[in-house]
């Protein structure tokens, strides 16, 4: 058979026994896999258990600090900092949000700022995390130098995700997530796995010139969605999750790799905002006013992002999840090996 089906429960055991033979420390080892099981119960495969081949990369490379203990900093009223100490961002960002959320919900907007982290994975298990206490959330980080901007064909930005987040009382939150290149890079690592070429427009070759061939991309330059607007984007998301919160850009990160091709090492940006703050007793009238705009659109056939996710969600759940073949043959090698 050309899959492997498993539970959730499956899926969650075998990322913590190939991330604790891969050496990360429990903690670490708790808060990555569930950022992986994630990536499997929505159905976004480039963000689930494939990413364990990455993170093994990674640490075999040596540039993820495996026992990192994140430090919390109260700078000001509306700011908390999280030092990840060259760990993985999630445990960081677990130790920060209980301060994030009290600070918006004194000052009615917050943000934190993750320094010093590797990143690799999906935005989203982020907001929809803030979300969960009322607040709406946005969130953003650069990668590695992999993107060329619009007119250009050499690699400035990174994938550059921004994510969302819309708190909906009595269900799931609105969420959006995308990078701001035309694909995530995940898509076409998996697309080169298969040997399946990826559509025009994802990416040019090392002079600048379209192709639809995935290692061709790969050693070349992705392209950023929408043109000028996409690269934009792009910039924006450089400059406040870079300088603004003295951590790299991408052309830094992929510079400071030195060519190990290891996972992006930077800051993340999360802000959080609570209606109420802005609102007060009235939050909860203005909230159902958003439903309303949710629901022109679902009224004429179109789907909110985040519903393919959330309906995933109900199947994985009960039926559990299928991977490829390969992957998981990769996956068993890596905890033999």
């Amino acid at each position: 058979m050309d899959t492997v089906r498993l539970t959730l429960d499956e899926v969650r055991d075998l990322a913590r026994r190939v991330l604790t033979r891969q050496g990360l420390s429990p903690a670490h080892v708790e808060a990555v896999a569930e950022t992986l099981v994630a990536g499997e119960r929505d159905e976004a495969a480039a963000h689930g258990i494939y990413r364990l081949l990455v993170c093994d990369h990674t640490i075999r490379a040596g540039k993820v600090v495996l026992d990192a203990e994140p430090v919390l900093q109260d700078t000001a009223p509306g700011v908390v900092k999280v030092d990840a100490q060259g760990g993985y961002h999630q445990l960081a960002f677990r130790l920060g949000l209980p301060a994030l959320v009290d600070k918006a919900r004194k000052s009615g907007i917050a943000a934190m700022a993750i320094n010093h982290c590797v990143h690799f994975s999906a935005l989203w298990p982020e907001v929809e995390a803030v979300a969960a206490h009322g607040l709406v959330a946005l969130a953003c980080t650069p990668s590695h130098a992999w993107v060329a901007p619009a007119g250009g064909t050499k690699p400035v930005f990174g994938t550059n995700p921004i994510a969302f987040g819309w708190p909906r009382p009595g269900r799931e939150p609105f969420v959006f997530d995308f990078a701001t290149s035309a694909t995530a890079r995940g898509e076409i690592e998996l697309h080169r796995r298969a040997g399946k070429p990826i559509p025009e427009g994802w990416g040019v070759d090392a002079e600048g010139r379209p192709t639809t061939d995935a290692e061709t991309a790969l050693a070349g330059a992705m392209l950023t969605f929408g043109g000028h607007k996409g690269s934009a984007l792009s910039l924006m998301v450089e400059l406040i999750a870079g300088p603004l919160i003295g951590d790299m850009t991408s052309a830094e990160s992929i510079a400071h790799d030195a060519g190990a091709k290891a996972s992006p090492y930077g800051g993340e940006l999360i802000l959080a905002l609570d209606p109420a703050g802005f609102l007060g007793v009235a939050a909860a009238e203005h909230l159902a006013r958003a439903e309303a705009v949710f629901d022109a659109i679902t009224a004429q056939g179109a789907r909110l992002p985040s519903e393919r996710r959330y309906e995933a969600r109900k199947r994985t759940v009960r039926d559990g999840v299928t991977v490829p073949r390969k992957l998981y043959d990769d996956l068993q090698g890596l905890l033999a090996g």
